[in-house]
């Protein structure tokens, strides 16, 4: 039996194929969200990749921003509920789950059981997600890519005080024309997203283990200050950005049984 889970964010689109639920056929990623050809285009390199069809498919459950604007979908679940399902089927051990998206920040308490306890998102500004990385690299003039060995190389850490990605912007070409090394910046501006995001989980409060999921985790920079913020060790989901499509797909597996 197939399943499909297809998670529509406001950076990027996912589709992960299961197998019986448990074997992952497919998991692709298109860099375009909601209100765009994303959707469809994941949709499409998925089956190719599978090799498989709409007809193969037993159910579907779309998740994120745009899961109501998916067609063809047979149910829709909130993003919170899929990825903590994502992550727990990845980390059975996980308690603090910390996701930081394109445009967005949430961080989920799980009990023991791997139910939802308390969740917190900061989904009203890009600052301390993937978009504010972006408006920093092009500043900085570098890539997303760069940013976490150039972080390996800082010899300091130069401080981002402001919490607008206006504001922070304006403050790193400061920062720049005074002749502060460009590695030392990016180590603020990676402290600057964790310290953001601990902050949301903090007030869930921290339980071990804690895992890091969407697009900002593939960057080492950013788990770094991650951990060291919050003073204890950060497992990276296995590929991160895909976490809440995985848990989509569990979800109507578990639909598929009942249907």
């Amino acid at each position: 039996m197939y399943t499909m889970g297809v998670d529509v964010g406001s950076a990027s689109s996912k589709v992960l194929i299961l197998k019986d639920g448990k074997d992952v056929v497919a998991a692709e990623v298109v860099q375009v969200g909601t209100g765009s050809t994303g959707p469809q285009k994941v949709l499409e390199m998925a089956y190719e990749v599978s090799g498989l069809s709409r007809e193969d498919i037993s159910y579907i459950v779309a998740t994120g921003y745009g899961r109501f604007n998916f067609p063809g979908a047979d149910k829709q679940i909130s993003e919170i509920s899929c990825h903590a399902k994502g992550v727990v089927f990845l980390v059975p051990t996980a308690r603090t789950i910390i996701d930081i998206g394109g445009q967005d920040a949430k961080a989920i308490r799980l009990d023991d059981k791997g139910g939802i306890k308390q969740f917190f998102m900061n989904d009203k500004c890009a600052a301390g997600t993937g978009r504010f990385l972006e408006v920093m690299a092009r500043v900085l003039e570098t890539t997303l890519d760069e940013m976490a060995s150039l972080d390996e190389q800082a010899t300091d850490t130069a401080p981002i005080s402001s919490t607008c990605t206006v504001f922070a912007e304006s403050e790193v070409i400061s920062q720049l024309s005074n002749g502060v090394s460009r590695n030392n910046i990016i180590k603020g501006v990676h402290l600057s997203v964790a310290s953001r995001a601990c902050g949301l989980a903090y007030r869930g409060g921290i339980e071990k283990d804690v895992v890091m999921t969407g697009g900002v985790a593939k960057n080492a920079g950013v788990v770094r200050a991650v951990a060291g913020v919050l003073k204890t060790e950060v497992i990276v989901a296995p590929n991160p950005q895909t976490t809440g499509a995985l848990g989509a797909a569990l979800f109507a597996y578990e639909a598929a049984q009942k249907k």
